[in-house]
């Protein structure tokens, strides 16, 4: 029971951020690259649903 709740933290607390980061990394290189397109706006929303907090600024690294 226990070792399931940590694994349960340990996604949320790991995981989520990383593919969110992830997402919205992928998102800015597509933009940069070729331009805004549906592509890149779908995984800057999907990251804004997993990190709301983080949509306000954009890192340039």
């Amino acid at each position: 029971m226990i070792q399931k709740r940590i694994a349960q933290w340990a996604l949320m607390a790991v995981a989520v951020p990383l593919a969110a980061a992830g997402a919205r990394r992928l998102s800015h290189k597509l933009e940069d690259r070729r331009g805004p397109s549906g592509v890149s706006r779908l995984l800057s929303r999907g990251a804004d649903l997993l990190r709301p907090q983080k949509a306000k600024r954009r890192r340039f690294w």
